[in-house]
């Protein structure tokens, strides 16, 4: 590819969505401390054509459709660079394309936001909650409080919207977007892992450029936290063992914790049926420079205990 010149501004690719656009800028801000210009591209996907035209996101129409237009406008030379949030990207790696770094990730934790200010456990029996990830409905039915989990699309705004005007009592999100568009007033509830574990890499941001620009790779890398990428990389092997795709009901987290001799990175993974009646729960603890292993490690054992029976239906 020709040499770009030292002095020519970046091309940051990013979604025009409210939450991909505020994501991107705090990449471009941090890039610019680098002591390099930067330039947001707004890349339209198919998936934002479908929006823009009224027909709802449907399951059929998953949230690679954003990566994929990234990723194309990318290899096509059109950007220099492309910002996701890191639970969109596939696990499997993508000819042409590397993940230069992931910084520092902001609180994984769902979040809730209900009406009057209440929490999921003051809710009354029937209550209806909306959410459009099938983990969080199989861990919210697995709560045994008797709310009507049901689906919901759109972004924070329509979501929240939905409460607001009464069709929800409450709406289950990411705290990171909450926290990125400054919205974290309207939470009500902050849900603990215990309960609900976040989607694997949720939280995180990806940036990712093409595999053949070594003076951008080494830029980047000086905005990669190691203690986030550890951690999101056992996630996400979590996930590519199970096999389960981004609309499974598997959660996982991984955290670096400080151990007797060194830190240590700390696992801990869930898989559900969708009516959330059967739970396969484990966590697991290794070296921080093994997260694919123990991954691996931890999804094995949850597979020899039946997972797949459950992402099957069984």
């Amino acid at each position: 590819m020709t040499a770009r010149p030292a002095d020519r501004a970046l091309r940051l690719g990013t979604r025009r969505s409210k939450l991909a656009m505020t994501q991107s800028g705090h990449v471009a801000d941090m890039i610019r401390a680098l002591g390099r210009e930067v330039e947001l591209i707004e890349i339209v996907s198919e998936g934002d054509r479908t929006q823009e035209a009224g027909t709802p996101i449907t399951a059929s129409t998953p949230t690679g459709v954003y990566v994929s237009a990234l990723r194309d406008a990318l290899l096509a030379g059109e950007i220099d660079l492309a910002v996701h949030s890191l639970k969109d990207l596939p696990t499997y790696p993508y000819d042409g394309v590397t993940l230069a770094a992931i910084p520092p990730r902001e609180d994984p934790r769902d979040v809730v936001v209900a009406r009057d200010g209440l929490t999921l456990g003051e809710l009354p029996a029937g209550a209806r909650v909306g959410t459009g990830s099938p983990r969080r409905a199989a861990q919210l039915h697995a709560l045994g409080l008797g709310l009507a989990i049901s689906g919901v699309r759109g972004n924070v705004d329509t979501r929240i919207g939905k409460v607001t005007s009464g069709e929800f009592d409450a709406v289950v999100l990411a705290r990171a977007g909450m926290a990125r568009i400054e919205r974290l007033d309207e939470i009500t509830e902050v849900l603990d892992p215990i309960q609900v574990l976040p989607a694997p890499g949720q939280g995180a941001l990806a940036i990712e450029c093409r595999s053949d620009d070594a003076e951008l790779i080494a830029l980047l890398g000086g905005l990669d936290d190691a203690p986030t990428r550890a951690a999101v990389t056992a996630e996400r092997q979590v996930l590519a063992t199970l096999e389960g795709g981004c609309a499974a009901p598997i959660g996982a987290l991984g955290e670096v914790v400080e151990g007797e001799d060194a830190a240590e990175l700390w696992l801990r993974a869930v898989v559900l049926s969708d009516d959330g009646a059967v739970a396969i729960r484990r966590s697991a603890s290794g070296p921080v420079g093994n997260a694919v292993g123990l991954g691996e490690r931890l999804a094995q054992e949850m597979l020899a205990d039946g997972a797949d029976q459950l992402r099957a239906g069984q």
